[in-house]
């Protein structure tokens, strides 16, 4: 039996749920790649299940070094304003056959995640200057 190829399958899952664009799912999909390398080289090569939470990190990881600034701007664009939607698009991807989860996995695991704004906006805002302590003039002699 010949498996569709990821186009294909991504073509049908956004006709089923359009809140997600095309974009967004490739974009879920690097991350994905990121995250197992991340956790890969951390376990001496070994591979293993990545956590929604594990997820979520590489995510947010993966964006802010892939498109900085942008980051929340391009998450918004494709219909990403929150960790769940994160959640709803793996369990797609789990239902279409494209990923696999364990009996554990659920679309909760993305729940306690983080604030966009704090996570891809933040670290991008200048710091706050503290004051300079103040100098004395001196006035010019004549």
């Amino acid at each position: 039996m010949q498996t569709q190829s990821f186009e294909v399958v991504l073509e049908q899952v956004v006709a089923r749920d359009p809140r997600y664009a095309r974009e967004a799912y490739h974009f879920l999909r690097e991350a994905l790649d990121y995250t197992q390398r991340a956790i890969s080289k951390a376990n001496q090569g070994k591979m293993r299940h990545v956590t929604g939470q594990e997820l979520l990190a590489g995510i947010r990881a993966y964006a802010l070094q892939q498109y900085g600034p942008m980051a929340l701007t391009l998450l918004n664009e494709w219909g990403i304003h929150r960790c769940e939607d994160f959640g709803e698009m793996v369990f797609n991807l789990v239902d279409a056959g494209v990923l696999s989860k364990t009996e554990t996995d659920s679309r909760a695991d993305f729940s306690p995640g983080y604030d966009f704004e704090e996570a891809f906006r933040k670290p991008f805002l200048p710091t706050r200057r503290q004051p300079r302590a103040e100098q004395p003039t001196s006035s010019p002699t004549a």
